[in-house]
């Protein structure tokens, strides 16, 4: 009893875990979705700026240059990321499956354990109720 307790509250743990995980992932691709659209905005207005939009202009803006290279770089550590998030998902979607099996088990052996004890309890009231229509 006490072992399938202590089992069941290791699977709701790995299951909390497997949870956390996918929310920090989901939650650094918003940063860096949110940080990209900010440079896309410093970008247009530091084009508008210098009266120049083709970054293969020789007087292209250079903070221009380097913000698009930074949004390029968020974007692709949010592709990265993407694929570590249903990586994640997929753990997750494990460890819940394993939680289910396990709850499941210990309700099918409780239930076991709750029709022994009725079976028992009944033998016992049908002894005592011949014991006294004996007398």
């Amino acid at each position: 009893m006490k072992s399938r307790e202590t089992l069941i509250r290791l699977k709701r743990f790995q299951l909390d875990e497997k949870r956390r995980k996918v929310a920090q992932i989901e939650a650094m691709m918003a940063d860096f979705e949110r940080m990209a659209v900010e440079l896309d905005r410093e970008i247009a207005a530091e084009e508008l700026k210098a009266g120049i939009s083709d970054p293969a202009h020789f007087a292209y803006p250079t903070y221009a240059k380097a913000a698009a290279q930074r949004r390029d770089n968020l974007r692709s550590s949010a592709d990265d990321l993407k694929v570590q998030l249903d990586d994640a998902q997929g753990q997750l979607a494990e460890a819940f499956e394993d939680l289910k099996k396990v709850e499941i088990l210990d309700d099918r052996e409780r239930g076991s354990e709750r029709a022994a004890a009725n079976s028992r309890e009944q033998a016992a009231l049908d002894a005592i109720a011949l014991s006294r229509a004996a007398r």
